[in-house]
């Protein structure tokens, strides 16, 4: 078992009177990590860190930042294998989700690194005489991350890493299901030569998330919110920092569809089905949810899809023999089960599937109707819907049929015509012959609808976590009416 502290100020520090909460693995039920449970006070404290170093923190230059980032980089990938590990042990990941964890956020704090110079203003035409008038870009001030279990270094470092760069100070949050995965990138980034209070964390019991996060964004001092995780919760940060003012960057559920259009490569569509839909035993945000099939493509693509299902079985990733791996949680196994149960007693035919326990084979649902659940539910989980739809048009309604709209994904080999259709799919990201599942560090991440608002990635990020001011200088008489 490992012991995971508080970070405040630059120390590594217990909460207040010792408290703590373990957390087990998903497949033994053995107890992994004990972490530090964060009261109230533990909570200001880190805030109160945080503001204070953010005077000299944002009066640093580029250059100073630039560095911090890119060894931030380095002792990352330097602490890989303690951070496969840790995700094997704490959310049963499989080491290649593990490795790829790893190897993108890295990529992210170098690409942040990069973002460093590219905080600019511009002048502005004033219609006064000698005036010069400058838009301009300003550290917001303390941002509040908080970031998920399913990918826990991507998102972890994608929530802390744009607002650094930025000349922000940060609190992380990290997840009660993964608090030693956080606290190892914690870790890193803070040894990497940030000055004490600009980096702090803080983990608390599953039960107390409620009263923590609601203490973390009315604190006075906290400025930008931005939260990864469950439109359940999005909806709870959103309503709490509207209600404190506090502008938030929410990236929130998904139900993915994958279009399947008549003229279709079969092959490549079943391959980037198989990765987007089951990867990380389909809890991805980016998860292809529903396969929506046209006409005469749909046929070929269950025959092919079908044995390519077949063959994702999974297996505890501690041994690493098979494909997939654990769900995070009983919770999550029983809603999947859930999920196709009430599938396939109102007509759905399953494909492949079974397993027990949080093991599950990847599953698939052929002729879904809008009467079942898994329609419209988010299953985050390692089945897929298929829709059968008539037409282009009809899969499109289909697609648009959810209150979701984070990625999307179009196959067909007339890419025109497969690009007007992936303009008419409500989504913030669609790929053409593409999975849905893919993130780079410089693209702008973010959904629509009930899949949040706001932009991760590149000059995208930029904006989400500075000021922008107008600011003018005066050079030569004013004429006043009075």
């Amino acid at each position: 078992m490992k012991n995971v502290d508080l970070f405040i100020d630059g120390e590594y520090v217990p909460a207040e009177d010792n408290r703590v909460f373990t957390h087990k693995n998903p497949v033994s039920e053995e107890i992994v990590t004990e972490a530090a449970a964060a009261s109230l006070a533990d909570v200001s404290r880190a805030v109160d860190a945080a503001a204070r170093a953010f005077s000299g923190w944002s009066s640093t230059g580029p250059g100073q930042r630039r560095r911090a980032l890119l060894a931030a980089a380095e002792n990352l990938k330097a602490r890989g294998d303690d951070i496969v590990q840790a995700m094997k042990d704490e959310i049963g990941a499989t080491e290649a989700w593990a490795r790829f964890n790893v190897m993108l956020a890295a990529d992210m704090l170098v690409e942040a690194a990069a973002l460093t110079t590219q905080i600019k203003g511009e002048i502005i035409p004033s219609n006064r005489p000698g005036s010069t008038a400058m838009a301009i870009r300003q550290p917001a001030g303390v941002v509040l991350a908080m970031a998920p279990w399913n990918a826990p270094v991507i998102l972890g470092v994608r929530s802390i890493a744009t607002p650094l760069a930025c000349g922000n100070t940060v609190v992380m949050k990290t997840s009660e299901l993964c608090p030693r995965v956080h606290a190892l990138i914690i870790e890193a980034v803070s040894e990497a030569g940030f000055p004490k209070g600009v980096l702090n964390a803080i983990s608390n019991a599953p039960d107390e998330a409620p009263k923590i996060v609601e203490t973390l964004v009315a604190h006075p001092a906290i400025r930008r919110v931005n939260f990864t995780g469950s439109t359940r919760v999005g909806r709870i940060i959103s309503e709490l920092a509207g209600r404190n003012l506090k502008p938030a960057l929410l990236e929130l559920g998904g139900k993915a569809p994958m279009i399947i259009m008549e003229d279709a490569d079969i092959d490549a569509a079943v391959a980037a089905a198989g990765f987007s839909a089951y990867m990380n035993q389909g809890q991805i945000c980016m998860s292809t949810e529903r396969i929506i099939t046209v006409g005469s493509a749909g046929d070929d693509f269950v025959k092919t899809f079908t044995t390519k299902v077949e063959t994702l079985i999974a297996g505890d990733p501690r041994d690493g023999t098979a494909p997939l791996g654990s769900l995070v949680n009983v919770g999550a196994a029983d809603r999947v089960k859930e999920l196709i149960a009430d599938a396939v007693d109102k007509g759905a035919t399953l494909i492949a599937g079974g397993g027990q326990g949080t093991i599950l084979n990847a599953a698939a649902l052929d002729n879904v109707t809008p009467e079942m659940r898994i329609y419209t539910e988010e299953s985050f989980g390692p089945v897929v819907a298929i829709i059968r739809a008539g037409s282009a048009d009809e899969a499109i309604r289909i697609a648009n049929e959810s209150e979701f709209g984070l990625s999307s994904a179009v196959f067909g080999r007339d890419t025109m015509a497969a690009l007007a259709v992936a303009k008419r799919i409500e989504s913030g990201i669609c790929h053409i012959n593409g999975p849905t599942v893919h993130d780079e560090a410089q693209m702008p991440f973010g959904g629509v609808k009930a899949s949040g608002y706001g932009r991760f990635g590149g000059s995208w990020g930029i904006e989400e976590f500075t000021e922008l001011r107008w600011i003018t200088m005066q050079d030569g008489p004013i004429h006043y009416p009075i």
